[in-house]
This record gives C-alpha cells, sequence and structure tokens, in this order.
C-alpha cells in the first residue's frame, strides 16, 4: 500500500445528510480528518500516542475545498489522501472524495505540527518525518 496516495472508505450515514438529504457540507471535512488519522495509524502512529509521549499534536494550519458534486446517504465513499509537500513543521495534502468513480470534493490542507500544551509550532518529530519520506520516497 503506498502511503502517499492513502485512500480511506467511508459509509454515508443519515446523521451525515441534511434536509435535502445530501451530505452536510461541514461532514467532508469530518470524513477527510478521518483519512488523515488513518493515514497516520497506518504510518504506525496512533495520535493520542504521539502527544502523550512526545508531546505534540497535528492542527490544520489552512484548508481550501471545492464542492464538485453531492453525495447522498448510504453512499460509499473513498477519501483519497496525497502528499503534497513535507516541511519543517508541517505537511500538506491533497485530499479528495470520489464515489462511484465521480470526483465529489477536492482540497488542499494544510496541518502543522504544534506542542500539545502550548500550541506553538514545532517541528515535526524525526521519527514521523522520517516515516513520512520514506514513504513519499520510496514507494
Amino acid at each position: 500500500m503506498s502511503l502517499v496516495q492513502f485512500n480511506w472508505p467511508v459509509r454515508v450515514y443519515y446523521e451525515d445528510t441534511d434536509a435535502g438529504g445530501v451530505v452536510y457540507h461541514s461532514n467532508y471535512l469530518n470524513f477527510m480528518e478521518r483519512a488523515r488519522t488513518e493515514w497516520l495509524r497506518a504510518l504506525g502512529f496512533e495520535q493520542t500516542v504521539v502527544k502523550e509521549s512526545l508531546g505534540v499534536i497535528i492542527v490544520v494550519h489552512s484548508l481550501s475545498i471545492a464542492f464538485k458534486s453531492p453525495a447522498y446517504f448510504n453512499d460509499l465513499l473513498e477519501i483519497h489522501c496525497d502528499v503534497v509537500k513535507i516541511g519543517r513543521g508541517s505537511i500538506e495534502l491533497a485530499q479528495t472524495i470520489t464515489g462511484n468513480g465521480v470526483l465529489l470534493i477536492s482540497a488542499h490542507v494544510k496541518a502543522a505540527f504544534v506542542n500539545a500544551a502550548t500550541f506553538k509550532p514545532v517541528g515535526i518529530p524525526p521519527n514521523i518525518k522520517e516515516a513520512m519520506l520514506q514513504k513519499f520516497v520510496h514507494d
């Protein structure tokens, strides 16, 4: 499995939809967050352990999102995470959401590593950066 292009399936539940029967816009952010969490888990890093052992958390610094087409109750979606850039203290990902091969959402997410107590920026911990770079370069 290439962790540069990580995919995570999500089923749309009734609670994810609005009065019009389509996925409520903010729920797409939740789906993308789950995929990023699972990508880190696949790299071998549980966020709770990273916080407890290294005192670091990962926060969304910025994002842009384009809504292309709606998703509906019971749709099976594929959330894609593609690494764009690994910096000193942040990563940038292109994330897309597709359903039945149709592009629904296109987003660019920048996530920063910060001290869990102060929320001040820190460098990506060496073991995490190394794991990301190994997958980024070799897969």
